[in-house]
């Protein structure tokens, strides 16, 4: 995509949704950093459900800590793969504890020593509650970057490396919200809705729907 292109394509984005957030509910960047660990393979409608009940008993490391993986457990059961997410979440407030005094840290590297933090876990951590300009690619991201030509690539590390290129920096602190709320509620997996997507004309999609 040239980069007019892509400059219009996030400026027509900016233009929709001027403030874009996360849909994940927090007030603090740890209770951000465990609903984004609970998120994976899950909805953020899900998780929020989740922590609505455990963040008014717990949403400190010391508080989740306090309530063991099996009092954990009790609040999180709804979500997808929430036995290995409590053990990862225990951990996680642990080192919190051992090595950060009770703070999320604000590197990558230290992010992606905690248990079940991840490269886009971390991303999502850094933009959203330290206002990095990083971007997490989900599959909704990755998805919308090969779809319509932005960041075409075959995984989603090289997505990543080619979004950090071809983002304008005016862009960078939000893309990351645009794509992943576009590719969500526009350009969905099944069918998307190219008759009401602003940007269908930059898009590349060959299979576009009528």
């Amino acid at each position: 995509m040239k980069r007019a292109d892509i400059i219009e394509l996030f400026s027509r984005l900016r233009e929709l949704n001027p403030h874009p957030k996360t849909e994940l509910v927090y007030t603090t960047p740890f209770e951000l950093l465990v609903a984004v660990v609970l998120s994976a393979q899950a909805t953020d409608v899900g998780v929020n459900k989740a922590t609505k009940k455990l963040y008014p008993v717990a949403n400190t490391p010391q508080a989740i800590l306090a309530l063991g993986e099996d009092g954990l457990k009790k609040y999180i059961s709804t979500i997808g793969l929430f036995n290995a997410k409590a053990k990862n979440v225990i951990a996680l407030c642990r080192l919190l504890i051992e090595q950060h005094h009770g703070e999320v840290p604000r590197s990558r590297a230290e992010l992606e020593a905690l248990p079940g933090v991840g490269r886009k876990t971390a991303n999502v951590v850094l933009n959203t509650a330290f206002g990095e300009p990083t971007i997490a690619v989900d599959t909704h991201i990755f998805r919308v970057a090969n779809r319509t030509g932005l960041a075409p690539g075959k995984d989603v590390r090289a997505v990543e490396d080619k979004l950090e290129k071809v983002v304008p920096t005016e862009f960078k602190l939000d893309a990351h919200h645009w794509l992943i709320l576009h590719g969500r509620y526009v350009c969905k997996a099944r069918k998307p809705d190219c008759p009401n997507c602003v940007i269908r004309d930059l898009c590349r999609y060959k299979d576009k729907t009528v």
